[in-house]
Formats: C-alpha cells, structure tokens, sequence
C-alpha cells in the first residue's frame, strides 16, 4: 500500500460487499445514533432480517454496557470472519469518492487512511490530525473490546479539511463522468442516497498535491494569521471522535508486539471539506434520564446570580429565543418532565461557547448522582418529547458556525465535547466500506 508519511495518509485496500449484495439492506446509519431510541434499531433489524448487513458487523451503542454485550461483540468478530471465509467481501484499492444525498443537501468526500502516528487526542495537542472536542478517555474501554480481535474495522468517522480554495475532492466531483462507479443506492429509513466512485492514480496524486499544500506551514500560517512556527493542523475530527480515539488506543496498546508496518496503525476515514456548500453544523443536545435531585436547585447554587430562568409557552417559543439570541448572556432551552418549557440565561459564562458552560454543571450534577445518566442526541424534537417525560430534563443548545472550528481548535485547543454535530441524526455516516485491520 501506498503511504505519504508527510501528510499521515495511506491509500486504502479496502473490502467492499460482493456484487448483487442488495445495499439498502447492507448499509446502516452509525452505531452512536439513536441511542435513546431503541425502536429506530428494531426497524434496522427487521428491514435487514438474514440479508447480509454491517448490523451484522458492529455493535450500536444502545446495546452498550447492557447485557448480552460480551456475546453480542464476540458474534460480531465471528461474524466478520465469516463474511470474509465466505467472500461477501471483495477487495478493492485504493480512493474512494463518496457522494451522500439527503433532504436536498448533498456532501462530498473522500476514503483514505489516516496515521494514527500523526494523531494525539490528548488535551493541548498539537498534532497533524487532531481532536476537535475533549475526548472522554472513561468511553474507550468498551469500545476498544470491539475493535481488539475484531478482522474488520469499518468506519463512521468523517475528517474535515479546511479547503477554502476546492482543490482537494471538488476537483472528482467535476471529473466523475469519468470514475468508474462502484456503488449508488437508496438509503434505509428515509436517510437519503449514497454514490461512490473509484478514483484512478492520476486523480489520486492530485488529491496528494492538494493536501500537501494546505500542509504547507507558509500556507497554513498565511490562512489563520499565525507565526510559522505554530504546528500544522491539516485533519480536524468531525464525527467519531471516540472511535478514532479507540483506534489510536488499540495501536498504542498494541504496536511494540506487531512493530510498524501493521494495518492496524492506520484507520479508515472519510475525509470532507469544511466548506462543502452541503455540510452543515447542528447543535447536540442534552438529555438527562432518572432525575434524582432537583435540577432547578442545582443550576441555581452552580451558578448563583449569575443564573436566571424564564418559563416558556410551550416548545416552539423555547426553540424560537435560544436560536435568536444574542448579547452577552448566554442561552439555553429548557424542557423538564411535569414543568414544561423555559429558558436559562447565564451571565458571566466560564465557557466561549453555551454548550462548554452548560456541560460544566451537568458534568457536577451527575458527579453527585443527581441523575442516573446523560445522553447526547439531535434535533428540537426528540430534545423536546424526551425532556418532557417524568424524571427527564432537556437542554436545547445552540450551535456553532462551522467557519470558527479550525481557527478555535488552533489557538483555543480542544471545544467542550459533544459542542456540535455534522447534520442530524438520520444525516450521519453509513457503514459501506470496510478493511482489514488483523
């Protein structure tokens, strides 16, 4: 395989399902979505039923930490071997253009490999693919027990480059008349269509001369406005920060028994740029399940005068005055089991952004067992119906732009975790490519 050591890439060898695998029924969304709501992966499971499918392959996080996760993980690892003894998966190298269509919007990007070597998502990193939010290092033990043993790694982790110019992956979207097809197919449950094509060597080293220059130090120094001697950030997480995480914890784990050369030390992403008219940024929300303590109370002595609360009418008006907001105080909706809406302003916020200042006094109020758990999910809606059960309270947050990211990263560091989301829910990453990894 081919590598580009000064740019932390690896063309893929990539294992794709075999002709006449229906793809609708292959393809699922990212085991991190819909982990509140087991029902949306009772409908997967039934529309798949015996038809070979990456449900088969990964583990969705509703089944985490619950019971059966043992058995359930070591019949994915069976599983992959078995899709693999039986040729459901052929192998293909090298770049794969990728297409993702849904509700209007389309986004574009590219497979390649990363070099974990060039990632750190340790606190005030400075490496050449970097974190964007605070990585949780408490959520990488069970995962790293899927990915440990597991012969497949199959990825739901988008990278963003910040490209203002095109001229990494616009360029094969202008020359895809010309790629050669190798997947185009409807999505399940209302998620859209998803396109791939194959890019050739000659496409392929363009793409290599475009991410080369924007790792060039004068060129990144000239876009931010910094010295050159600040380190290079080329690749910023976008989604599947902790799966990125967990595969850099399994290659440090495991890299002085396999040495250098291992599959393993590289992950597979797909790589998009900022700019891409397509993407968008959307807030993630909080939910907090099982409340045991009054949440009112807590938000009161957590940040004392500083806090103020206002009831709302109803959802919409709740919506309505977090997304239009502006001043020095900061935002945020409220939806609680048995009260209804409101919303919080909070002076004087410890955080740049409302998310990181909210996150703050959750992360306290869970600490003293205030509530039995926290969840992260997307859109107005579901923030609203779950909030509202008995024992629940919502936080509906506001978002980020996605211009401020790279520039935030580079000189603030890491943002608060779960701070936003590339699309919503049903927009996420679906499982399509796979590779070897042992």
């Amino acid at each position: 395989m081919k590598t580009y050591n000064d740019i932390g890439i690896q063309i893929p060898l990539l294992q794709l399902p075999k002709p006449g695998t229906d793809l609708t029924k292959w393809a699922v969304i990212a085991c991190d979505q819909f982990t509140s709501q087991p029902e949306y992966w009772q409908k997967v499971a039934e529309l798949v039923g015996g038809a070979p499918s990456t449900l088969n392959l990964v583990l969705p996080e509703v089944f985490l930490e619950k019971p059966g996760e043992a058995e359930r993980i070591q019949q994915i690892q069976s599983n992959m071997q078995d899709y693999l003894e039986k040729g459901m998966l052929q192998p293909f190298e090298g770049p794969i253009y990728v297409e993702r269509s849904v509700d209007g919007k389309m986004r574009k990007g590219i497979m390649l490999c990363l070099d974990l070597e060039h990632y750190d998502f340790s606190k005030g990193s400075t490496s050449l693919i970097r974190a964007t939010e605070g990585t949780i290092v408490e959520r990488l033990p069970p995962r790293m027990k899927i990915r440990q043993g597991a012969a497949l790694e199959l990825p739901h982790i988008l990278v963003l480059i910040d490209d203002p110019r095109r001229t990494v992956i616009e360029p094969l979207a202008a020359a895809k008349k010309d790629l050669e097809q190798l997947y185009d197919f409807e999505l399940m449950l209302g998620s859209g269509h998803l396109r791939g094509y194959a890019v050739g060597e000659e496409m392929e080293a363009k793409v290599i001369e475009g991410l080369r220059n924007l790792a060039r130090p004068e060129v990144f120094a000239a876009k931010y406005g910094i010295g050159q001697e600040k380190p290079v950030l080329l690749f910023a997480m976008g989604d599947g920060n902790h799966s990125l995480a967990t595969a850099k914890a399994v290659w440090e784990k495991m890299k002085a028994q396999v040495g250098m050369d291992h599959p393993a030390r590289y992950a597979l992403v797909e790589i998009e740029n900022i700019h891409d008219e397509g993407l968008e940024f959307e807030p993630i929300h909080r939910i907090l399940f099982g409340l045991k303590k009054s949440i009112f109370e807590k938000l009161n002595n957590y940040f004392g005068e500083n806090f103020t609360y206002k009831p709302v009418p109803g959802a919409e008006e709740m919506v309505k005055r977090v997304d239009n907001a502006n001043g020095p105080k900061q935002t945020i909706g409220i939806a609680v089991g048995g009260k209804g809406f409101g919303i919080i302003e909070i002076a004087n916020p410890t955080s740049n952004l409302p998310v990181g200042t909210i996150q703050a006094c959750l992360d306290a109020f869970l600490k003293e067992e205030g509530a039995q758990k926290i969840d992260y999910v997307h859109g107005a809606e579901v923030v609203c119906s779950l909030g509202t059960q008995p024992g629940n309270a919502g936080f509906y947050v506001p978002g980020m732009h996605k211009s401020d990211l790279f520039k935030t990263v580079i000189l603030d560091g890491a943002l608060p975790r779960k701070t936003f989301s590339m699309g919503e829910a049903k927009e996420k990453r679906f499982y399509m490519e796979a590779r070897k990894i042992f």
